[in-house]
């Protein structure tokens, strides 16, 4: 299950954003730090494919895939000295896939800022920077202990001092560990700690409404240069956090209609879990039966037995061959049986790399 951890500035549409996905009426006001304790909420991934196959199959239950949010509290420049509420909290997203960084980017004078006024290229540094200084102790802790380990001629220690030195200093220089240089060899050491400059970045960039459904504005404008001028791979969401909020107060079958209404093609949630699966290199595969018919999330390039692990580390161990029918062939031919009679489904095996959309059935022994 893909887990987004939510992070940005006091009052910048985080908690507004949080509760517009989850509907879990996290507390959301004009004022710093009212989100204290970490608000978790459960997305279901949109995939139009997953009503289409329930259709044909008629199972008794039908589960979408799955993504966990995390929003946490306000950070503010000084954060790692205890400014505001401190960074403590930052531990409640360290076991995260990505960061979503949420940053303001309208002005409006209702709405107060914790640095004056809104700056994008300000404000992501801002974050960036308490996110450094927030790896930076954890990798001094880690580095200080192995030290003395490597004293003793410890080879472990020895082994992975090189990644917390590199580590060390670029975090030390504020710079986020992802764009720092460091090797596939350094990074993979220090996964283990679960640093959060380590970990891949997803803007969701707060708009008015009217830019979200019309030309794009300077402050949305200025974000993209400060990205594009980091020469990071990172995904950029415009949402309204403003419209999001209507949309969640909406039944679902009116939803399409509101968006159509403001000119939208789709709800900021729809582009926020498509840009983090995009992001991470994430894919779905169906398991389609008269029990259910369910989405699963894999990565890009799994092979079967990996994409058979997802449901049960039994059906990897075990692993004799997938039967395999693409979705659109499956829709196609009305289901399993005639996609078989239309000679559609095929055996694969261990060395198969799983297809989005595939709907696959698994055949092992444990």
């Amino acid at each position: 299950m893909l887990q987004l951890g939510i992070v940005g500035l006091p009052n910048v549409g985080k908690s507004t954003l949080f509760n517009a996905l989850t509907s879990a009426k996290a507390e959301a006001a004009n004022y710093p730090f009212c989100t204290v304790d970490p608000n978790v909420g459960m997305v279901e991934v949109p995939d139009a494919r997953l009503a289409k196959l329930a259709e044909i199959v008629q199972p008794k239950r039908t589960l979408p895939a799955a993504v966990q949010f995390v929003d946490i509290a306000g950070l503010v420049k000084g954060a790692s000295q205890g400014e505001g509420l401190g960074n403590k909290f930052l531990q409640n997203i360290r076991e995260t896939d990505a960061i979503v960084h949420v940053i303001r980017c309208f002005a409006d004078d209702d709405v107060t800022h914790v640095m004056g006024s809104p700056d994008p290229a300000r404000d992501k540094e801002t974050i960036e920077l308490e996110l450094a200084l927030s790896d930076l102790s954890v990798v001094e802790k880690r580095l200080d202990k192995v030290k003395r380990a490597a004293k003793a001629n410890d080879k472990d220690a020895l082994a992975e001092m090189p990644a917390l030195e590199a580590a060390y200093a670029a975090l030390s220089e504020g710079m986020p560990l992802l764009r720092a240089g460091l090797s596939a060899e350094h990074l993979h050491s220090l996964a283990g700690l679960q640093l959060l400059t380590a970990k891949p970045v997803l803007y969701a960039a707060n708009v008015t409404d009217a830019e979200l459904a019309g030309d794009e504005g300077p402050y949305l404008t200025a974000l993209r240069a400060a990205v594009a001028a980091t020469g990071e791979h990172a995904e950029i969401v415009a949402f309204s956090a403003k419209i999001e909020a209507e949309l969640s107060e909406l039944p679902p079958e009116e939803r399409s209609e509101f968006l159509a209404s403001l000119g939208i093609e789709t709800a900021g949630l729809d582009r926020l879990i498509h840009g983090g699966y995009h992001l991470l290199g994430l894919q779905t595969y169906f398991t389609a039966g008269e029990q259910e018919v369910r989405a699963w999330t894999i990565h890009r390039g799994d092979t079967a037995p990996k994409a058979a692990a997802v449901i049960h580390t039994d059906f990897e161990k075990g692993f004799i061959r997938a039967e395999t029918v693409a979705y659109k062939d499956f829709i196609t031919h009305g289901g399993w049986k005639n996609a078989r009679e239309k000679g559609v489904v095929r055996s694969e095996g261990k060395e198969y790399v799983v297809q989005d959309g595939d709907v696959l059935l698994f055949r092992f022994n444990v």
